[in-house]
């Protein structure tokens, strides 16, 4: 049997939200940074149009329709859907498994438009 040691709680500075946020932050500014300017148009685009439908929708649901193709790294994901989410698009709609094979079915967050972005269809 193997044992693992365990803390009742975490040790004090071993987990850092703060710290957590700022690396989370560089990432997405280093992935907004280094994305071609004609992917980022064409996949704020497709996010925008599928928020105005109003149903749930991921990453690969952009490019099972043809709105995008796949970016030229995966980071690149993160900083669209962050993006569309700060400026009010859309909102986080739960956790689903990836339906993109490259990924082998890992979680994902799943989105919908807000009920703005829903608005602006009518």
């Amino acid at each position: 049997m193997t044992q693992q040691l365990q803390f009742p709680e975490p040790v004090p500075g071993a987990i850092s939200p703060a710290a957590g946020e700022a690396a989370k932050a560089d990432g997405i500014a280093r992935a907004t940074a280094n994305t071609s300017p004609d992917w980022a148009t064409a996949c704020r685009a497709a996010i925008e149009l599928m928020a105005r439908r109003g149903t749930p929708f991921q990453a690969a649901d952009l490019i099972t329709e043809g709105l995008v193709d796949e970016p030229d790294h995966p980071a690149r994901w993160g900083a669209a859907f962050n993006g569309a989410a700060r400026a009010g698009v859309i909102e986080q709609a739960g956790y689903v498994r990836s339906k993109r094979a490259t990924v082998h079915g890992s979680i994902c967050k799943q989105w919908k438009g807000t009920a703005a972005a829903r608005r602006a269809a009518a």
